[in-house]
């Protein structure tokens, strides 16, 4: 979730205080109105903010504390094309992330944030992600909470004909997206990838990926759903990181055209994740020409378990939240839920096909669609229960329709 507050009113704040251009530190005052706990709250301040009262502030030169005055990490982003900055005044960044974990009942909290004197070290990453050319191009990604990954043009590419070098490839064509449960908040994804592939089917003590994607949505894949059938595209073509922790991540998947009822579509997926969270928010652009508009599809896996694990499958609809929320239950490996949440309100409905359970919502071309995919695992989170993760997935609606509100003062 992303919070700011606008130039324009910054600007005035600093004039009415008197402070403007000579302020040592900024204040920034976050409240909400919920009683839920809010942990890994994204605070985020345009630098153009942080310019303002801090002039040639550097993005490798700052300290933020807390009201307990502890040191906070930091991220500073420009998801825009990187710009020149020959004066050195900030003019290529973009935003100085920060969070905050909010305890129930906790509505305000207030951090600092001033000039550092010396170059601040790197922050342990928490999020992640790569294009993993080896394991034929994956592309992964992570977070302390949970790993996931989605399938590139490799991975779909034919095998080669019996008898000749390659003829033994796996092929799997899907956009559907994967779902690594972890036991530990550290990094797995390289080490994974490392120790072949095999190992990370069998829980080592770190996790384990057992989800089943196949040719279905898998967690929160899309389509385009005519009333009856759900027309879906490949494996994804291109990619693109915008930006790689420590605390949050960005990166897009563009996915090339496919015929949905007789019109052309293609995709292009924006996944923001970030650290502490068990939701990632994915912003999917469909560009299409001919209708004012198409009725787009998230979907879940109706029958995800491993192997041999099935046991049982829960899903439960809430129209006023836009969710679809899935409970997994399974023999041996631990049980699991995943979750959509597509915050549309009016606009969303449901349905299904033989595979997958369905979020439907109306989309133009070039306009994006906002939606939120969730998972967690009894062996590696929390949720120890299908009642204890149904409460989650409506904390986290709720805290979509609450956003935080930032009131950033500059002083002495």
């Amino acid at each position: 979730m992303t919070l700011r507050l606008s130039l324009p009113a910054f600007a005035a704040a600093l004039l009415l205080s008197g402070a403007a251009g000579a302020a040592e530190r900024l204040t920034v005052t976050a409240t909400h109105p919920l009683e839920i706990a809010r942990p890994g709250e994204i605070i985020a301040i345009a630098w153009t903010q942080v310019a303002a009262a801090l002039p040639r502030a550097l993005n490798q030169q700052l300290v933020i504390k807390d009201r307990k005055g502890r040191t906070l990490p930091y991220q500073v982003t420009n998801l825009a094309p990187m710009a020149k900055d020959p004066q050195m005044n900030g003019a290529a960044y973009g935003e100085l992330l920060f969070q905050h974990d909010f305890a129930p009942g906790e509505k305000t909290a207030t951090f600092t944030i001033e000039k550092a004197k010396a170059t601040v070290p790197p922050f342990q990453p928490k999020t992640y992600a790569r294009f993993v050319q080896e394991r034929l191009d994956d592309f992964a990604w992570e977070n302390d909470k949970l790993a996931h990954r989605t399938y590139g043009p490799a991975l779909g590419a034919p095998a080669s004909a019996p008898g000749t070098a390659g003829s033994d490839k796996e092929v799997l064509v899907t956009s559907g997206l994967d779902i690594w449960f972890k036991r530990v908040p550290y990094p797995i994804v390289d080490r994974w990838y490392n120790i072949g592939h095999d190992h990370y089917h069998v829980d080592e003590g770190e996790g384990i990926d057992m989800y089943n994607v196949g040719p279905t949505r898998g967690a929160g894949g899309t389509g385009i759903w005519d009333g009856s059938k759900l027309h879906v595209g490949a494996n994804f073509k291109g990619w693109k990181i915008l930006a790689n922790g420590p605390v949050r991540t960005v990166f897009e998947l563009h996915y090339d055209s496919w015929d949905a009822a007789g019109t052309k579509v293609s995709e292009v997926k924006r996944f923001t994740t970030d650290a502490g969270r068990y939701f990632d928010r994915i912003d999917s652009t469909f560009t299409f020409t001919g209708p004012a508009s198409l009725t787009a599809a998230v979907g879940l896996n109706k029958r995800p378990s491993d192997k041999g694990q099935e046991v049982k499958v829960d899903f439960s609809e809430n129209q006023a939240d836009g969710t679809l929320v899935q409970w997994i239950t399974q023999r041996s490996f631990g049980d699991f839920g995943v979750a959509v949440i597509v915050p549309q309100a009016g606009s969303t409905a449901f349905a299904s096909d033989e595979r997958n359970g369905l979020v439907t919502a109306p989309v133009t071309s070039g306009q994006p669609l906002r939606y939120h995919v969730g998972a967690a695992w009894t062996k590696g989170s929390p949720f120890a229960t299908q009642r204890d993760w149904q409460k989650h997935v409506a904390e986290e609606a709720a805290r979509l329709r609450a956003p935080v509100q930032l009131k950033i003062a500059a002083g002495r």
